[in-house]
């Protein structure tokens, strides 16, 4: 038995967190090595099978922005201040992640995508590499989600 507390919609936020957590870790690993699609989402599918998390929604994280990298990457572009591949490597998967939930992830508010990424890149980013995280993703979801950011 999960002993999280679901949402009436059935969700489970602390194993989101937790997938998200572990999306984020696949995507800085495919950006040093670029492994394979499969052999990646089944390395870290079962490290996550260890501890409680949404299996569903961390394959198509990953899915999603392995598969749309370049549609992303176009996405925070005209937010950053230098090329995407000058971007730290976590703050880059960070923004990738959060990317792809905002561009298609329409059941994700934009406030949780982004503090997702905040909190993920103060968990295993630089010092100061959330601040820069926040600062591109409160332009890309005014851009990506101008309606629902506007509210």
């Amino acid at each position: 038995m999960n002993p999280h507390r679901r949402r009436p919609d059935g969700i489970d936020p602390v194993a989101r967190s937790r997938s998200r957590r572990r999306a984020l870790q696949a995507i800085y690993a495919w950006q040093i090595n670029h492994a394979d699609e499969r052999a990646l989402i089944g390395q870290f599918a079962h490290e996550q099978a260890h501890e409680v998390a949404d299996l569903e929604y961390f394959e198509d994280l990953v899915r999603g922005v392995l598969r749309h990298v370049a549609e992303l990457d176009a996405a925070l572009a005209a937010h950053l201040d230098r090329g995407i591949e000058e971007v730290d490597q976590i703050e880059r998967a960070a923004l990738r992640i959060a990317a792809y939930e905002l561009t298609h992830r329409p059941d994700v508010p934009y406030r949780v995508v982004i503090n997702e990424a905040i909190d993920s890149t103060k968990r295993f980013g630089s010092e100061h590499g959330h601040t820069y995280v926040n600062g591109v993703l409160d332009k890309a979801a005014a851009a990506l989600r101008g309606v629902e950011a506007k509210k």
